[in-house]
């Protein structure tokens, strides 16, 4: 099957990191409030999944509760409708589902979705978070496109949701930062090797190591280059040279032609 191209709308309107997350203004990352916001804004959106012990795809960044809510433990110990009832921290929302957030953007803005890794290792998939990703999209409609650090879980997507464009989430992998995954796999995964076999349409890079050679050979081939995370003017500016959009967040990220 051909490889199934980004939309333009990636490439031109900045994505919110996590939504536009605020907690002044009680809108946590990756909450319904959040994602309003950034609809009501105009902006895209980036967001992750993780699993529910029942199965179902959460929108939620971090392995544990600990940090964002007032509950302890792994994410993936907690049903859906448990965590549903659980409040992040400075907000009146719970943690939602993939199929809630669908229904709040509606197709307004673009939609990043960043299946997060549940070993941490870039390793084979169960295939349950994706097979719960693919369930949701399934019925949007609207610009959306998902993308992993692990290219098991794309590989995966281009089997149960071909339709949906797809990327690799990519950065420097410095193993001090990826213990305890091995420097041999760090150094191997730096160069993106599964791109083709991923059928990727795109990668969405750390900002820091844009101009890494695999990076810029990718770019010079048409894949589009997205980059994260974003956090003031200058960077932005300087990632800008290389990368076709951002992710950002604390700052209001202005539009492009």
């Amino acid at each position: 099957m051909p490889v199934v191209a980004l939309p333009q709308a990636f490439l031109h309107i900045p994505l919110a990191h996590r939504a536009l997350h605020d907690r002044s203004q009680r809108r946590p990352e990756n909450s319904p409030a959040a994602i309003r916001a950034a609809v009501a804004a105009g902006y895209g959106i980036e967001i992750d999944v993780q699993l529910s012990a029942d199965g179902q795809a959460m929108v939620f960044h971090d392995d544990d509760l600990d940090r964002l809510t007032a509950e302890k433990g792994p994410l993936h110990a907690r049903s859906a409708a448990d965590l549903g009832r659980i409040l992040l921290h400075d907000s009146d929302d719970g943690i939602p589902t993939l199929p809630q957030v669908l229904a709040l953007v509606a197709g307004r803005v673009p939609l990043l979705i960043e299946i997060k890794d549940q070993d941490r290792m870039s390793g084979p998939v169960k295939g349950v978070l994706e097979a719960a990703t693919a369930k949701a999209l399934a019925s949007y409609h609207g610009p959306a496109a998902v993308m992993s650090f692990n290219p098991h879980s794309i590989i995966a997507m281009a089997a149960l949701a071909p339709a949906i464009p797809r990327g690799l989430t990519t950065c420097g992998f410095d193993p001090k930062e990826w213990a305890p995954m091995p420097e041999v796999l760090c150094a191997a995964l730096r160069e993106i090797p599964d791109f083709t076999r991923a059928e990727a349409s795109f990668i969405s890079h750390d900002w820091t190591d844009l101009d890494r050679r695999r990076v810029t050979d990718l770019k010079a081939q048409g894949t589009p280059i997205l980059c994260w995370t974003i956090k003031f003017p200058t960077a932005e500016a300087f990632a800008r040279k290389i990368a076709d959009n951002i992710t950002f967040e604390g700052y209001a990220a202005p539009f492009t032609a």
